[in-house]
Formats: C-alpha cells, structure tokens, sequence
C-alpha cells in the first residue's frame, strides 16, 4: 500500500529567478521514484513584490504568472507555462500537487480611498477605540495588468476588515474598517490579543456575500486550470473557522472527488487544535506544530533530553488522524521571525520518527532533502550566511516509508537516551525495527516473535555495516552508533 510521503517544495529563500516551476518539473521522475506522493507548491499567484515575492503577500490570485503586473510577468518561481508543466509532470507521475492557499489578507492595491476607521489596542484588539476618524487606505484592488481576465471582481474597503497603514494622518497601528459589519472582528479565530482576526496588510472580510462567493469561484477556477489533490491553508487561526469548513466542503463537491487538506495553525497548543477541529467538522489536517518544537528542543538538549517525552502534547500523540508531521518548514528555518531551527545531527531521528511510524503524515521540507544557501538579514540588521545541508540519509527514509513502514506498531521507549519502535510488517510487505540514541553508540533487545527465528537483519541506512540475526525465540540486540538512527530490515529484502 502507498503510503502518503508529502514534500514541501520550496523554502523562503529559494532563489527568486524562476528555477523552482523547471526544477519540479525536472526531478518528478526522481521523486515519484523516491517515494513521495504529493508536492506541497508555494503560492502560485503573483505577490505584491512581484518577481521576488514569496507569494504570502498576496495581490492577485488569478494571476499565475500570466499578466504584466507588479514589475513583470513571471512570479519568483517561474511563469504560468513552466507552472503547468511542472504540474503535469508531477500528475503523469502519480504525484498530488497540494496548492498553497493565502486568504487572510491583501498588499499592494492600485488605488486608495477614503475611509472612516476606529483605532485598535494592538496588545488587545477586542479594545476597539469608539471613535472614528477619516483616513486614506491601500484598499483598491483593479488588477489593470489583468483587465477583468477570469474574474471581473473589484476588492475595495467594503471587503476588508482591518489595514495597519493609512494616510491623512500618516499612521501605522491596527485600524479597524468602519463597514456593514462594525460590531467588531470576526469570531472563530485565535483568542491571542484578545482576538487574533487581524494579521497583516488589508485583512479580508469574510462576512462579505461578495468576497465568499470570489473566494470559491477562484477555488473552482484553480481546480479546473490545474491538477489538483488538495490545499495547505496558510494563517488559519486569524481565518474565522465557519468559512473553511464551508469553503472545503464546495471544494470537494466542486472536484467531485477526495481533496487532502492541511490547514496552518501555528500553536503548540493541543486543546486550540482540537478546538478548531471540531469548528470545522474535522475536514482537515493540521500540522503538528508542538512536535517541531519538541525535535528542536530535543537536537538542543542532547543527551539531557528524554527521548520518552518526543510525544508529549503532540497533535500526532492524541489525534494521529488529523496530524500532518513535520522536521521543519519555511517559517521555522534560520533568520525566519518562527526560526526554530531542528540541528542537523538530530533530523536523521526526526525524520525516522515521522516517516517509519504508523501515525501521522509526514512532510519533508526542500532544504533538508536537497540543502540549500542563502544570505538575509537577521535580528541584529547584520547579513547572516546560512547554510543547511542535505540530510544523507533522508532519501533512503523516504523509500523506507514505502517498502518496510508496514503493519502494527510497537513502542519500546524504556530508556530516556535509546528508544526503538517495531513495524511489524503485513503478508505482503516487510516490516522494519528502528533504533535510535541521543547519547552513545547503544543497542536495543528487541522480541519479535518465533516466526521471525534465525532472521539476519541489515541496516538499510547503511549506518552500520554488521548483521545481526535473531535467536531461536525471534530475540536480538539491535544496535545503534551515538547520536545516530539505524533502520534493521531483513535482509532477503534488500
């Protein structure tokens, strides 16, 4: 059985000279071979910063690379040819392409127009000043490059809710849109600052008929120029939950078939996803954002972290069904404002512990798979040269997921420093034992069972080049060399 393996193809530093669509469509071949199944792509639609914007500034969503706008045709990552391409190519493979979806907010409007707001506490935006005050605000979206192509829509201040800059008086803060909706923002969102509706830039207005029907026809749209087998939803928790859970279902009925959806709501915070689950109708994924953040707590501590406690609080650990896994992503690399960075000598575990277990889906990001450099400004105005390295063995876990990640599972998380887990394998497909230390080299006694009596075990890794083979009772001492993960399989399957 294939096993869901998604890749999140890009990484924000990526270069910005139209690479990323040609490369995709390059190593198709390779990674449908490897043994990934969908690719999550960046946003595909041109940025307010056109040509070298990462596409989370979102200016307009029908533009895929097509019209002159905002300094020149092509995103960053290519034009809409070499897009379609890359997407076909990853479709004649058996690969998902997973389309990126920003809906929070808007940036880089052709217009402004005056508008009456109210100020907002920023520290606590439920405190919404009662007075109100004229301003002019980068409300107006026309699109001119577009000229009314694929949607004739026009986005002015009655379909936005919030902007953090106005003029006439020159101010930048939280402004609150005085509109048909000025009883506040809107509800089923995050409850940090009170109330977590606004983000950033001209932030959309949901409650607008108007604005909710665009945002399914471009659904629509976008489902019917390109392959499709699902979203990653950016920014949820500032999203009022009730507009996914409807959005997702016309999605799917609009497909007319399954959509894998995995939604971004960035909390390690196990009672708010759950929360926003059951908003939702469970219709989704989430990522497992405590998880990241116990891999990076753990690459840290070393051996004076207990490898028992990986689990703890996780989204995979109560919810396996809903939980999207994951090392690291765009958001959390180095220099980034969620950096979190998971040390290159840990990934190895990290990846095993989402690739090989029965629970979870697990996602690979860009720069661990295929390394990446780059230089950017950090918190101290200084540039910073990063660079994060291929992980040697992360091809060869990809591929183990898919020839030995069978069967049921058993934990053996008895020892704080070396933990090990067993795929029990199927009739027909093997399984695997899995061992891993944050200390010294280590071994693991592991029973599996008479029928597996007299089995030579091999690590498919390659991390270690000795056999091992089971006693009379299916029993054997699996080892592990320090701050390392080794995957024993049988050896007649290699």
């Amino acid at each position: 059985m294939v096993q869901r393996t998604l890749l999140q193809a890009f990484h924000w530093y990526y270069p910005g000279d139209g690479r990323l669509w040609p490369d995709i469509e390059e190593k198709a071949a390779s990674l449908a071979d490897m043994g990934v199944t969908d690719v999550w792509l960046p946003p595909v639609y041109k940025g307010a910063a056109g040509g070298q914007s990462v596409g989370y500034d979102v200016y307009d969503l029908f533009d895929l690379g097509e019209f002159d706008q905002k300094g020149g045709v092509p995103t960053k990552y290519g034009d809409r040819g070499a897009l379609e391409r890359a997407a076909h190519a990853l479709e004649e493979k058996g690969i998902g392409v997973i389309y990126d979806v920003v809906f929070n907010h808007k940036m880089g409007a052709d217009e402004t127009e005056r508008v009456q707001v109210h100020r907002v506490n920023p520290d606590n935006r439920e405190e919404i000043d009662s007075e109100t005050f004229e301003a002019t605000a980068h409300t107006r979206f026309t699109f001119p490059g577009r000229q009314g192509r694929y949607s004739e829509f026009i986005w002015d201040a009655k379909c936005f809710s919030g902007v953090d800059r106005i003029e006439d008086p020159d101010e930048n803060g939280i402004f609150k849109l005085v509109n048909a909706y000025d009883d506040g923002w809107s509800v089923e969102v995050g409850e940090e600052f009170g109330n977590f509706d606004y983000l950033m830039g001209s932030d959309i207005e949901f409650r607008n008929k108007a604005v909710y029907e665009e945002l399914k026809h471009w659904g629509r749209w976008l489902m019917d120029e390109l392959p499709s087998a699902g979203f990653r939803l950016d920014a949820v928790k500032h999203i009022p939950a009730w507009f996914f859970r409807d959005w997702i279902g016309h999605m799917r009925e609009s497909a007319g078939k399954d959509l894998f959806v995995v939604a971004e709501y960035w909390l390690p915070d196990l009672d708010a996803l759950r929360g926003y689950l059951d908003l939702v109708d469970h219709q989704l994924m989430l990522f497992d954002v405590a998880l990241h953040y116990n891999f990076h707590d753990a690459s840290k501590g070393g051996a004076d972290y207990d490898l028992r406690t990986l689990f703890d609080g996780t989204l995979v650990g109560a919810m396996p069904e809903h939980a999207v896994t994951l090392v690291a992503n765009h958001d959390t690399q180095p220099l980034q404002s969620l950096e979190a960075p998971v040390e290159p000598w840990f990934k190895p575990l990290a990846y095993a512990l989402i690739l090989l277990r029965e629970q979870g889906v697990p996602c690979v990001f860009h720069p661990d798979l295929y390394g990446a450099k780059y230089t950017d400004k950090g918190g101290d105005g200084e540039n910073h040269e990063i660079e994060m390295p291929a992980i040697a063995c992360l091809p060869a876990l990809i591929a183990a997921r898919q020839r030995f990640a069978h069967g049921p599972q058993t934990d053996i998380f008895d020892d704080p420093n070396c933990i090990a887990f067993v795929r029990h394998g199927t009739t027909e497909a093997p399984g695997c034992v899995v061992v891993m230390t944050n200390a010294g080299e280590a071994a693991k006694s592991v029973e599996l069972g008479q029928e597996m009596a007299g089995v030579a075990f091999r690590d498919f890794l390659g991390h270690r080049d000795d056999e091992v083979t089971t006693d009379e009772m299916g029993r054997a001492g699996f080892p592990v060399n320090a701050g390392s993960v080794s995957v024993w399989v049988r050896g007649d399957t290699l």
